[in-house]
């Protein structure tokens, strides 16, 4: 992590400001309102939760990406304004106006973004008196607070931020993200806001921001819930110069640095995760296709058994096999190999045995484990970001609201 004040995720790239405050949402005095602003006008692209039941932000910040550009991001942590009927659409719109009013830039161009306790309305008037505030206060420097100012159950904030050479011009994609428990592919309690200095049009910046979720924010599970609330944003001012990123190897450049910086994020989601103790990554290779390794990478990564059996240093491999076994992908069992930590544990369908077992066992006393399962049937494969699953995950969560 960087020192506080230092441009290591949003603000990184240039004509980007942000801030945090404590506006009084949340008991405790913790930060609890972000804003981040782009001096320029920007394009925009999103993607957003799928859950029936999501929030009335999202659906603004959606309208609001589906028409291609924004200035500005306000959001606030402590209170998700989710299943708080039309007084919820209300404050959230009313959130976009006041934000705009205090930035001077159309309130057309404002995404909003919540996350914290659902059913519960916002305190407004604290709200719009830390929008105020916080409008006055936005500054290069600001990118740490606004990153710790959207966190609930995180126990740290998530920054990334990367720099290359795009058409004559150097380039920075900057980001920053929350979430700890709640996280499951097809989004998650999640929030994360991404920037960039590129001139990137929005049709172009559409298309390289749904692979890169598709590759990491959609690629991880803690504990296999999904919000009402999450999203991801991203926000290209141009402002770095060169030429407009269209295609080409310019696009493929700036695609990688987009997918770098979401992996950076997505996997300090995990490594945060609520109770967790290790951090696991799940490979599958040897599939007939990308959609059938991410299936058996998906089936395995969110199974509690497997989790389960990783936090107690069980090497149960039949977890894994089951888990994969149930994931709706045919192949053939007899051609499947697996591994846990480095160590080959089955091989063409059948267990190696006690002392593979044991030497499983003495891997899974590490921090970072890698489960391998080849499926023999074909040359896909994908990867899935998981964790193990703690006594200290259900004490968070029994006693979230109390």
């Amino acid at each position: 992590m960087s020192p506080e004040g230092t441009a290591k995720g949003v603000t990184a790239p240039k004509g980007f400001r942000a801030g945090g405050i404590a506006c009084g949402i949340k008991k405790s005095g913790a930060l609890d309102l972000a804003l981040l602003v782009s001096d320029l006008p920007a394009s925009a692209a999103g993607t957003f939760t799928r859950n029936r039941f999501r929030a009335s932000c999202v659906d603004h910040s959606e309208r609001v990406a589906r028409r291609g550009r924004a200035r500005a991001v306000v959001a606030n942590s402590g209170n998700a304004n989710a299943a708080t009927g039309k007084q919820g659409k209300r404050d959230t719109a009313e959130m976009a106006r006041r934000t705009a009013a205090a930035l001077r830039v159309p309130a057309g161009d404002v995404l909003v973004a919540s996350t914290g306790v659902i059913g519960v309305p916002l305190p407004m008037a604290a709200v719009l008196d830390g929008i105020e505030e916080l409008a006055a206060r936005l500054g290069a420097a600001g990118g740490r607070r606004a990153a710790r100012a959207i966190m609930t159950t995180d126990s740290v904030a998530k920054e990334a931020a990367v720099r290359k050479r795009i058409g004559g011009a150097t380039v920075a994609v900057g980001g920053m993200a929350k979430g700890s428990g709640m996280i499951h592919p097809d989004m998650a309690t999640m929030l994360a806001f991404i920037t960039t200095d590129a001139h990137v049009p929005a049709p172009a910046l559409r298309k390289v921001l749904r692979g890169a979720v598709d590759d990491s924010f959609n690629a991880i599970t803690v504990d296999g819930e999904t919000s009402t609330n999450d999203m991801v944003l991203c926000l290209a001012n141009g402002a770095a110069g060169g030429a407009a990123v269209l295609a080409g190897r310019d696009l493929d450049v700036f695609s990688g640095m987009l997918g770098d910086v979401c992996r950076d994020l997505a996997e300090k989601i995990v490594r945060d995760g609520e109770g967790a103790s290790k951090f696991i990554r799940v490979v599958v290779t040897g599939a007939a296709s990308v959609s059938a390794a991410r299936r058996v990478a998906r089936a395995v990564a969110v199974s509690p058994l497997v989790k389960t059996a990783v936090y107690g240093g069980d090497p149960n491999w039949g977890r894994i096999a089951a888990a994969a076994g149930n994931a709706g992908v045919a192949f053939r069992p007899e051609k499947v190999s697996i591994r846990v930590g480095g160590v080959p544990i089955v091989r063409r369908g059948e267990g190696l045995g006690p002392a593979a077992e044991r030497e499983v066992a003495r891997s899974l006393r590490g921090k970072e484990i890698e489960i391998g399962v080849d499926l023999g049937a074909g040359k896909a494969r994908a990867s899935y970001f998981t964790c193990d699953l703690t006594h200290e995950y259900i004490t968070i969560n029994a006693s979230y609201r109390t």
